[in-house]
């Protein structure tokens, strides 16, 4: 079974950065690759960023590049998403997921989804 928790979201001003935490099951981790999408409210869920299931390439949305950075470590069975220079409308409820291939940029139903973490960017 397949678990993912979410946490680090918080209220944060324009500018400032946040770091969220994705916390995996060991059997996750391992063999999945990884990545952050995020839905604001009204609007459909979108991607953020992803991790290849090998660890070493990642690939961000335009609107988050140069901003944003994730990472892992695999020692912790946790996936890291550094949210830097953030903006009013990056508010979001952030979602971290899992697939056994890859993180496509729409959401796939074999997508394994945490429980998500709210981000609020005030100006």
């Amino acid at each position: 079974q397949v678990q993912l928790v979410e946490s680090g979201g918080g209220l944060v001003q324009a500018g400032g950065s946040l770091r969220l935490s994705c916390a995996a099951s060991r059997r996750t981790f391992s063999g999945y690759a990884m990545g952050w999408f995020r839905q604001a409210p009204g609007k459909e869920r979108e991607f953020v960023a992803a991790l290849m299931r090998s660890g070493g390439s990642t690939y961000y949305a335009d609107s988050v590049k140069g901003r944003f950075t994730i990472s892992r470590d695999s020692a912790k069975n946790t996936v890291y998403l550094q949210l830097n220079s953030l903006k009013p409308e990056d508010t979001a409820v952030y979602y971290c997921a899992a697939d056994s291939a890859v993180i496509t940029t729409t959401p796939r139903p074999s997508f394994y989804w945490g429980q998500g973490t709210q981000v609020t960017v005030s100006s």
